[in-house]
């Protein structure tokens, strides 16, 4: 049996819809984390299938620094107008203007670095690592980790969100497109500092 109060606070958390709760609680036989997972799953599944979707409305969301040295313009979209203008969408918008601020991603993702700068990063890693007398195989490895965990921290929807390091800015989006049933792409974004 389903409680309603467990309903009313896994909405509180998730905000997920009803419905979906209730049949996640059912799934879970009323185990709160174990239906707050389920419904984490069901939202990436969602996410996935919403992405294909055009994004054409949006916000330019600006976010200036409380010292006035280092401020971002955002431009982050949406499908239609009425979530632009909603405030789970304006508050997305300014936690990835804050992240952008905190930890000064270069790109959005990470197909977007050129294979120059991977050149040449991958080029300054083998060097330090060319006398370490390591195995080939664990020099890869080692190579491997040390280039993606330098794209994680360039890239923005791969970095670990500021304010919860067990997320990153990507499954911050994820949850936003659920909780709001609307496909939402970072399209670019400036950041300066003085």
């Amino acid at each position: 049996m389903v409680n309603i109060e467990d309903i009313k606070k896994l909405r509180e958390e998730t905000g997920a819809s009803p419905n979906e709760i209730k049949k996640a609680l059912e799934q879970a036989q009323g185990d709160l984390e174990k239906a707050k997972e389920i419904l984490k799953t069901w939202g990436k599944n969602i996410a996935g299938k919403k992405t294909s979707r055009q994004a054409s409305q949006g916000i330019i969301e600006t976010y200036i620094h409380p010292n006035s040295k280092a401020g971002v313009l955002l431009d982050i979209r949406c499908e239609t107008d009425f979530v632009a203008k909603s405030p789970d969408f304006k508050k997305l918008a300014h936690e990835i203007c804050l992240q952008i601020v905190a930890m000064k991603p270069l790109y959005v993702k990470d197909s977007e670095i050129p294979a120059e700068i991977v050149d040449g990063e991958t080029k300054i890693y083998e060097e330090q690592l060319k006398d370490s007398g390591k195995p080939e195989d664990i020099l890869k490895q080692i190579l491997e980790g040390k280039i993606n965990k330098y794209k994680e921290s360039i890239s923005l929807l791969n970095q670990p969100w500021v304010k919860d390091d067990s997320k990153t800015i990507n499954n911050l989006i994820e949850e936003a497109i659920s909780k709001i049933g609307e496909n939402i792409e970072v399209k670019r974004f400036s950041r300066f500092e003085i």
